[in-house]
């Protein structure tokens, strides 16, 4: 049985996809400003964003009370509110929606966790195919650079302190990490990830998302996506709900 339903509607998903660290929010948020200025319409999504269920996982994660298995469950319950809610009704719609992680982020961080990789795969069979999944590959030493550079310390899941994986945050994240960096990694075949090479400059990372939309999209981009005027910005976001 396939993994994912195919996408048979006139828009188009784009994913991106890596560790934290690895600089895909920027890159995912450099291609929607682009793809609108040239006049398609554009929605954005995020990992972990449905309010359905958010104020919940804040209070587990302030708690530190989630194990592997209900932290598995309740982000599929997030990524579930949001493709029945917010992906999927814009797709059909026509738009392109860029989307800053989606279900291969529970396949690596979830068997990171020690969760059953068939059990997690097996949550995410309902979801649309991407057309498009970027993965940006990054060595972890700069990943940590880059979050320890923008900020006071690490999260506590985010650095799999609830593992028991060491005392020392940093070296909790270096191991829960390069766990999840060894999941994209066997994944990037199987899953036909287009690899971008994360330690180059942001210019040339974004010049090589463009040329990869543009030569496996561009001639459905022109045919089934629905346009907007140029003055205008589509932002679905003002109608379906909100996403932080």
């Amino acid at each position: 049985m396939p993994l994912f339903e195919p996408n048979r509607y006139r828009g188009k998903l784009i994913v991106v996809e890596g560790i934290d660290g690895s600089g895909k929010s920027t890159q995912i948020s450099l291609l929607s400003h682009w793809l609108r200025s040239q006049g398609y319409a554009v929605a954005f999504s995020e990992w972990n964003s449905s309010p359905l269920v958010r104020q919940t996982t804040r209070r587990g994660k302030k708690k530190e009370m989630f194990t592997p298995t209900t932290f598995s469950l309740i982000h599929a319950t997030d990524f579930a509110d949001r493709m029945e809610s917010y992906i999927l009704p814009l797709v059909k719609s026509g738009a392109i929606v860029c989307a800053d992680r989606y279900a291969y982020t529970a396949f690596a961080r979830d068997v990171a966790r020690g969760v059953s990789r068939r059990w997690v795969r097996n949550l995410y069979r309902f979801a649309m195919r991407p057309n498009l999944s970027f993965y940006f590959r990054v060595p972890l030493d700069v990943a940590l650079g880059r979050i320890l550079g923008g900020r006071d310390a690490l999260k506590y899941y985010e650095a799999g302190m609830d593992l028991g994986l060491a005392r020392d945050v940093e070296e909790s994240f270096r191991i829960f990490q390069g766990r999840i960096l060894d999941e994209y990694e066997a994944m990037a075949r199987e899953m036909g990830f287009h690899i971008i090479d994360a330690t180059m400059s942001i210019e040339e990372q974004q010049r090589r998302m463009r040329e990869t939309v543009m030569n496996v999209l561009g001639e459905s981009l022109k045919k089934s996506v629905l346009h907007v005027p140029a003055a205008g910005d589509f932002n679905a976001q003002t109608t379906a709900p909100t996403v932080l």
